[in-house]
């Protein structure tokens, strides 16, 4: 099996299933009104367990990964404690079936079928694994675990603390042409004063969620095919219709901490998690630090559009098709983000930029952190003077707030790769 050694625990290494020829396309065809004329396409799952599957484009062999209550964790993320569902060789493609948590929570009904066709949605375009997760016995306490269906962990051959996992993000498929953007009360930027709903009494745990009165905004997407860009479509108070750009991204990558304490699946850390990084799209690289042995990547979280900032508290959220090749790179140093130290934390890549980041309770906090590793990397990376690093950086880069709603506020800072061009021609 091409890239792919072995798979390890399991309960499905015995019984891995191979499917020939996937065209991970459509499984249901839907126009929804409002949404213009061009069809798109609604995924329902490729199988019920982790299965090789041969993409018929390219005859390239991926692991492909269904979002099951076999397979995910929901509100939580996974520890040193968890077993990989399966391990990889470094350099396997993995696809990842992953699902948004927003149409299935409890504030919402726990019914995806009932809540989404509410919204003129019929069930056969309904997510089946939506339905699976929702109907299923997981123990999910609304107003103690987060909110996110985090599907994994995986191992990688190999992998242990010290080493670096290279991700590499190559594919973001809608898995369905709708989401949804909430607004929570006591949540989001302006906790208190949206959403404008009558407030729960305190205390706020003692309700049933779904008379929380909670906001959560049905948002179609569609596709202009002519120029290959996906739009949001919201609407005035007239029926006016508002569009704006979507650009998928997977708010949760991560690996597990070297912790056996719950790891609660909302604020971002030194171990990724719910970074929530809009320019962390198709095409970019995240580099995170392994710190247990096989590393344990997940994924979740699935976004089609965000906002630097997600204000409300959700972005939009959908369902998506993640397509990942996940690389081990050894004893950190080479081909990583770190010189002469160690890689402690995140660092993404796309074609433009490298993108350093920094999470804290206090913005402020997340502020310097973020300074401090972009002058690091700068540094260690580039062989710039700290002073001139740092002057450079208040010249040169844009600071953006990725989110201020997950506990640990997020900054990044996007570091222009074309102005040390003279630097990486010499280096190559």
């Amino acid at each position: 099996m091409k890239g792919l050694k072995r798979i390890k625990s399991t309960a499905w290494a015995k019984s891995a299933k191979v499917l020939s020829g996937i065209g991970l396309g459509i499984s249901a065809t839907l126009i929804l009104n409002g949404c213009g004329e061009p069809a798109v396409f609604a995924l329902q799952p490729l199988a019920k367990e982790p299965t090789l599957i041969t993409f018929e484009d390219t005859g390239e062999e991926a692991m492909y990964i269904p979002s099951t209550p076999d397979t995910i964790k929901w509100g939580r993320l996974p520890n040193s404690t968890d077993e990989p569902l399966l391990t990889v060789a470094s350099g396997t493609v993995v696809v990842f079936d992953t699902l948004s948590h927003e149409g299935i929570l409890e504030d919402q009904g726990r019914d995806p079928t009932e809540y989404f066709a509410s919204h003129s949605i019929d069930k056969k375009y309904v997510l089946e694994d939506a339905i699976e997760i929702a109907g299923s016995s997981i123990n999910h306490n609304f107003y103690e675990d987060g909110p996110h269906i985090v599907t994994g962990p995986i191992g990688i051959e190999g992998a242990m603390p010290g080493d670096v996992l290279k991700v590499e993000i190559l594919k973001l498929e809608p898995r369905v042409p709708y989401g949804v953007i909430s607004n929570r009360h006591y949540k989001g930027a302006l906790p208190g004063e949206f959403p404008e709903t009558p407030k729960p009494t305190e205390p706020i745990h003692s309700h049933d969620p779904e008379t929380l009165g909670n906001v959560s905004i049905f948002t179609p997407t569609e596709i202009n095919e002519d120029i290959d860009q996906w739009f949001g479509v919201l609407h005035n108070k007239f029926g006016k219709r508002v569009t704006f750009p979507a650009i998928p991204f997977m708010g949760i990558m991560g690996v597990a901490p070297n912790s056996n304490e719950p790891v609660h699946s909302v604020p971002p850390y030194f171990h990724g998690g719910n970074i929530d990084i809009k320019d962390l799209g198709m095409g970019a690289t995240l580099y995170l630090p392994v710190f247990v042995p096989a590393g344990l990547f997940y994924t979740g979280d699935p976004h089609m559009a965000q906002g630097d900032g997600e204000v409300a508290l959700t972005a939009l959220e959908q369902s998506i098709r993640a397509t990942f090749r996940l690389t081990l790179i050894r004893n950190n140093i080479a081909g990583t983000p770190a010189g002469s130290g160690t890689l402690v934390q995140p660092f993404g890549e796309t074609e433009e930029f490298w993108i350093t980041m920094g999470f804290d309770r206090d913005l402020d906090e997340a502020m310097k952190k973020t300074v401090r590793e972009s002058i690091r990397f700068l540094e260690e990376k580039l062989g710039m003077d700290r002073a001139v690093a740092l002057a450079y950086l208040s010249a040169a880069t844009d600071f953006n707030i990725s989110q201020v709603v997950d506990g640990n506020k997020g900054i990044h800072a996007l570091i222009r790769k074309n102005d040390f061009v003279t630097i990486i021609e010499d280096e190559e």
